[in-house]
């Protein structure tokens, strides 16, 4: 089973919740939404398949929220501020009918999606993608251009260089003699990374080089895990991780929930601050889980001895 960035948002909400202990209150719009901007002069107004715990507010459909300027329970609708649309610095979009539309989100979809891939981008330096590319010998070349990420450098590292034997064999002999050069001259290089290679190989045989890089952020929600961000499967769980932690540093639940008349009564039972205990031992699961991955890679990838001018 493909584990997708909408799945990710969608295990990283529940566990935010705790499953069925606090669920924020929801409802469905029946009609679409098909434009993107809400103005003085033509506001934009929701039919909603119920208004009973709507308030002027913010509202969340998919991953845009919505600021409520007011609404109207005879007919079950709301309309959107003139800066309501987009709000928070959220992305307007058209909605489907039958969309559902969260009433002032805990954790707003945008803010979980962003948590993960922060957490994603701050494993750089600690956790590496790998990935592999071949180049063709040549008796003539010592130095190769080694691919980009877009129009940054690609590689952090070279794990392992190989080429192909010749012959029936089908073994791939190590390169013992290599140096990577990340400021090669741009002009002779257009990636400014290149590979120089020092061992005496026939001409025309294929090299095979695994190399290390910065796991890729999300871009859009179909994207699966391991494709985009380059981690193993076993990754997925402390990127989770880490991202609740991101989410609950920044937020004290005993509060968060506090929207009835009971609220003083049930702060002295739960005190402000009383959820960073549990953003603690949150952090220390990421940090123990994070730490078994670090070994993991470093057992499949050993470092490998080579000789380099």
């Amino acid at each position: 089973m493909t584990t997708t960035l909408s799945d990710m948002i969608n295990e990283v909400s529940m566990n935010l919740s705790g499953y069925t202990l606090t669920q924020d209150r929801a409802t469905h719009l029946t009609a679409a939404v098909t434009t993107t901007t809400s103005t003085i002069a033509s506001p934009l107004i929701l039919s909603l398949g119920s208004t009973d715990n709507v308030g002027k507010g913010v509202v969340e459909i998919d991953e845009e929220l919505l600021f409520v300027d007011n609404y109207d329970r005879v007919s079950n609708t709301a309309t959107v501020s003139p800066f309501g649309r987009g709000y928070l610095g959220t992305t307007a979009a058209t909605h489907t009918s039958e969309s559902k539309v969260t009433i002032s989100p805990t954790f707003p979809r945008f803010s979980i999606k962003r948590a993960i891939n922060d957490t994603i981008k701050g494993l750089s330096g600690i956790l590496f993608a790998a990935d592999t590319t071949t180049i063709t010998y040549s008796s003539a070349v010592s130095t190769y251009r080694l691919p980009t990420t877009g129009n940054s450098l690609g590689i952090r590292n070279i794990l392992s260089v190989a080429y192909e034997s010749v012959g029936p064999s089908k073994e791939w002999i190590p390169i013992r003699s290599w140096r990577l050069d990340s400021n090669a001259n741009a002009t002779s290089f257009t990636s400014e990374q290149t590979i120089s290679i020092y061992d005496m190989i026939t001409s025309g045989r294929t090299i095979q080089i695994v190399y290390s890089k910065d796991p890729t952020a999300f871009t859009s929600n179909s994207e699966v895990f391991t494709t985009q961000t380059g981690l193993p499967e076993s990754c997925r769980d402390l990127v989770i991780t880490g991202s609740i932690y991101r989410l609950l540093a920044n937020l004290d639940p005993a509060r968060a929930a506090m929207v009835s008349a009971q609220a003083d009564e049930t702060d002295s039972k739960r005190p402000y601050g009383s959820s960073q205990s549990l953003t603690r031992q949150i952090y220390a699961l990421y940090t123990q889980r994070l730490a078994e991955e670090v070994k993991s890679q470093q057992n499949r990838y050993p470092i490998r001895v080579h000789y380099s001018l």
